[in-house]
């Protein structure tokens, strides 16, 4: 964009810049690491951990193979170099057999004797780093762009995002995915331009990694047949340079490089990914326990039919790629298909197309929205001032940005069509590219007043990140209600990831009075038990294999976490009904009735009863709670809620007469609140 309506940057000087630079990154890693320090376990850190750590000790690849390999030997990596103890024998004699690694995950953090705070907190301190390289890169590219100034001011927007300052030091993959994604989309258009060794190494080198990342990659097939497409159409000749420098003019000639180097781009994925999977097709590590199926056994995750159910069998049949790499494929395909979600106040198993969009908009900072159109606007206003003509200038500027619309625009496609609506953070690889469009606000010779108005609103960005912090991942703006209200809109990994336990447990030290119960129904993977939490479990979902014994609800504190609440993965959530009710009887009467169970069929359906007359109490209590104002709030994902004797009764117990008139009652009183 180098034409009069985009004048040339004025360079800054390059100690000021290299600074600069520096000391935002130093503060990225260093606000997310710290934030971290009062966090729990959020949900997916367990597992991945667990993969990553049995990849590098074991050399087996069982256990978590749909999240990427690459993210979770990062976060394994500490654990490993520390010296953590794994038991490959149990917790459970069928755990590694059925590569139940929620199960394993579970006893490795909390019952083997690890140090898992310290732990955890050295995975996330290592997985902030990816996070960083994504900042280095955003400038970058913003400064090839819009010069020193503008690279900064993306920088600044990025280093102070709360969204990115939750998850960069988590122990899970989607920041480093969102890093792969964004380096493989320039190195491959560099090298469409200019094809030499150099520029063909680093496009092959970078989509190795995104191929290993997380199996979002498959989306980079679409987004370099666009880039490729453009450059085919484009006038701009690609050089090809190996001895001898050569220039292709015609598309022809265009494709065939083009496609070249495409195989040559296979190739090295195909090596990276047989690579990270130890170049060995079975899943079993040499001496570890054998393996009688997958977490998710290919029974379930084979499509019925169609294109990908051929792609899988023809694969495995033939060894193609690693039995993990394919059971993981299939496991998002599978979990892709449908999965229950959340979006304010209702539920679906397919997801909606106003999901990511509507998440997007409560999500983001106001401050970086404003920038967002503020720049946008800029670019239009720039386009229509431009002399001789504006159609030639908005090619040619769309041409340079090939990379960057192609990535946003193939992934917001496909997010708006996906079934799997279980959080924002999905959505997290679009936000580079909103955040180096926006440095064109900040190009010497520009207007002098957006430039003022961009200062304004990094500060405005900065002062939004710092209100909510530690709370990142709580993160709502003022168009939800703020965190605060966060629940009603959505849950799970937006705002509720199960990091709060631990400051659960400093609340009920201060606040619980002497003698009184404590319930706590948790959605997520730390244990309340190793938090220091004395408390009843409100229907769990998880028990690793805890015997299931029913108890009667009683007055006192009922801590609920935002997912547990809205009853996301209940089989019974969403409003009560007659059925529901006319359900939890029947339970009751059938566990009244029978006798105590003599064999183990007996106890199995024994236990599946007491499991959904616990899920129906639960969600009735809940249907309730979802009105009644909480007494307090922690870290914005646990709702506390003190209550009565008659509460409780009329709640979980009474008739459908004394529900409704506790419902009323509790609907007048939201309304009275201000």
């Amino acid at each position: 964009m180098m034409n009069s309506a985009w004048p040339p940057s004025r360079t800054l000087p390059s100690a000021l810049v290299t600074s600069l630079v520096a000391l935002l990154l130093a503060a990225q890693w260093w606000l997310g690491v710290s934030a971290t320090r009062e966090l729990g376990v959020t949900t997916d850190e367990l597992v991945h951990v667990t993969g990553g750590f049995s990849y590098w000790k074991f050399n087996d690849y069982r256990l978590q193979p749909e999240n990427g390999n690459l993210p979770q030997r990062l976060a394994g990596l500490p654990w490993v170099l520390a010296g953590a103890r794994m038991d490959t024998t149990g917790p459970d004699p069928q755990a590694w057999p059925e590569s139940d690694v929620w199960h394993i995950g579970h006893a490795f953090f909390f019952g083997s004797g690890n140090n898992t705070d310290y732990l955890l907190l050295l995975s996330r301190a290592v997985m902030a780093l990816t996070g960083t390289a994504l900042g280095l890169l955003i400038f970058a590219w913003s400064r090839a762009l819009w010069g020193d100034a503008g690279g900064l001011l993306s920088l600044a927007l990025y280093v102070f995002c709360p969204n990115f300052l939750a998850h960069a030091p988590l122990a899970t993959s989607d920041v480093t995915m969102t890093l792969c994604l964004l380096a493989a989309c320039g190195a491959f258009w560099r090298q469409t331009r200019i094809l030499d060794g150099r520029s063909l190494a680093a496009s092959v080198g970078v989509t190795a990694l995104a191929t290993v990342a997380k199996f979002s990659f498959g989306l980079l097939l679409p987004i370099f047949a666009l880039i490729a497409v453009v450059r085919l159409a484009s006038s701009e000749p690609l050089l090809v340079q190996f001895g001898r420098r050569r220039e292709l003019r015609t598309w022809r000639e265009k494709l065939v490089a083009i496609l070249a180097s495409g195989v040559v781009h296979g190739i090295a994925a195909w090596i990276a990914i047989w690579a990270c999977f130890g170049f060995r097709f079975s899943a079993v590590g040499p001496g570890m326990p054998p393996q009688t199926d997958f977490f998710w056994p290919w029974s379930v995750v084979l499509p019925a039919q169609g294109f990908w159910r051929g792609f899988l069998l023809f694969s495995h049949d033939w060894r193609l790629l690693p039995d993990a790499f394919l059971d993981g494929f299939g496991t998002v395909l599978h979990a892709s298909a449908e999965r229950g979600a959340f979006l304010n106040g209702e539920y679906s198993n397919t997801g909606w197309a106003s999901f990511f969009p509507y998440s997007f908009l409560v999500k983001t900072p106001l401050s970086q929205l404003a920038t967002f159109t503020l720049a946008g606007g800029a670019a239009v206003v720039a386009w229509s001032q431009q002399r001789g003509g504006k159609w030639p200038r908005i090619k040619a500027d769309l041409y340079r940005l090939t990379p960057l619309l192609a990535l946003f625009g193939v992934y917001w496609v496909v997010s708006i069509q996906t079934h799997l609506n279980i959080g924002h953070r999905h959505i997290l690889p679009t936000y580079p590219v909103l955040f180096i469009a926006a440095g064109l606000l900040w190009r010497a010779g520009g207007s002098r007043l957006l430039a003022t108005l961009a200062v304004f609103l990094v500060l405005g960005n900065a002062v939004e990140s710092a209100t909510v912090r530690p709370s990142y991942l709580a993160y709502f703006n003022p168009l939800a209600g703020g965190p605060a209200n966060g629940w009603r809109h959505l849950v799970d990994s937006s705002l509720d990831w199960g990091q709060d336990l631990p400051r659960l447990a400093t609340w009920l030290r201060q606040e619980a009075k002497p003698g009184e119960r404590v319930y706590v129904s948790y959605a997520g993977s730390d244990d309340f038990r190793y938090e220091g939490i004395r408390a009843q479990e409100l229907a769990s979902v998880y028990n690793f294999n805890q015997p299931r014994e029913w108890y009667e609800l009683e007055p006192g504190l009922y801590c609920l976490s935002a997912t547990a609440l809205q009853n996301v993965y209940s089989g019974w959530r969403g409003p009560w009904t007659l059925g529901k009710e006319r359900s939890m009887l029947a339970y009751r009467s059938m566990l009244a009735e029978a006798p105590p169970p003599q064999t183990a069929a007996e106890r199995k359906v024994r236990a599946d009863r007491l499991f959904n007359l616990d899920q129906l109490r639960f969600v009735r209590l809940c249907n309730y709670l979802r009105i009644r104002q909480p007494d307090a709030m922690v870290g914005y994902s646990f709702l506390i809620y003190r209550l009565s004797g008659a509460e409780v009764h009329a709640a979980a117990y009474g008739t459908m007469n004394e529900f409704a008139a506790i419902m009323d009652q509790a609907i007048r009183a939201k309304a009275k609140t201000p």
